[in-house]
């Protein structure tokens, strides 16, 4: 029986049960992309990130939720560095993952043990307030934006937790012509307990109800924390019921800086 090895990770958690899970998968080549989807529904948590390698330092990269594969995906880009650096005794000073849609992302790791990512920035602008939206997510944001994906803006970090969206509804709505596709939403306040933005990410559509960390997302924050306050860094926190997680955000140019750290929770081996 064919085996390979895998680790499930905490990403932008300090310790187990926060942040979002992911589990990493490396390979010589990639599999089939029918086989890699039934791992990660197998796996069951919100990506599973296929590595291969690709020269010195350089790693290929892929991620599948439960439901599709996705075209840029944070926190399993952390967990695959977490991985390398961690794991698999990777001591080189960067990372370079190559993506198929979303070209080479890099890590790096920093003197107080957190490791920064290096995205491209998702532009969002403003759009007319949609109804049926805000009728799903049970409250109308006060502003509204459409980028990769349909974002609310609302007046407290209080009106974030308190949101109740109708996931269902949801997996219908939003922006037809984003890169994520309709059912993926980000809401976002400027303010939170120490933090300058408190956000949740729903994603119906891409098969995660609600996702507790979402790297991909932060870089349409960032522009957008710029766009709104003037300021090009911002601490983020991440307002999943029950887990939680913080992200450190940093515009540069047209590129995001995303840290945070990570935490091994499970190694082992998959049984093909």
């Amino acid at each position: 029986m064919p085996t390979l090895p895998f680790a499930q990770i905490d990403a932008f958690a300090s310790q187990t049960f926060e942040g979002n899970q992911a589990c990493v998968m490396p390979l010589d080549a990639f599999l089939a992309d029918r086989v890699m989807q039934k791992i990660a529904a197998e796996n069951n948590v919100a990506e599973t990130a296929f590595i291969v390698p690709n020269g010195d330092g350089v790693w290929k990269l892929r991620w599948f939720t439960p439901a599709v594969e996705v075209p840029l995906c944070g926190h399993a880009t952390l967990a695959a560095g977490h991985y390398l650096y961690d794991l698999a005794g990777y001591a080189g000073d960067q990372i370079t993952f190559q993506t198929v849609q979303s070209g080479e992302l890099f890590v790096s790791r920093l003197d107080d043990g957190r490791l920064e990512m290096d995205f491209p920035v998702q532009e969002a602008a403003e759009v007319a307030i949609d109804a049926d939206v805000s009728d799903a997510l049970g409250k109308a944001p006060v502003k509204a934006f459409a980028g990769p994906c349909y974002v609310g803006l609302y007046e407290s970090a209080e009106d974030i937790r308190a949101l109740e969206p109708d996931l269902e509804r949801l997996k219908t709505l939003g922006t037809s012509d984003g890169k994520w596709g309709r059912g993926n939403f980000g809401v976002l306040a400027l303010d939170g307990d120490d933090v300058d933005v408190t956000s949740r990410f729903f994603a119906p559509g891409s098969g995660i109800p609600e996702d507790p960390a979402t790297g991909s997302w932060h870089c349409m924050v960032a522009p957008l924390v710029k766009m709104l306050t003037g300021k090009s860094a911002a601490k983020c926190y991440q307002a999943y019921p029950g887990r939680g997680a913080f992200v450190d955000v940093e515009l540069v140019g047209d590129r995001v800086k995303l840290r945070g750290h990570s935490v091994t929770v499970i190694e082992g081996t998959f049984r093909l």
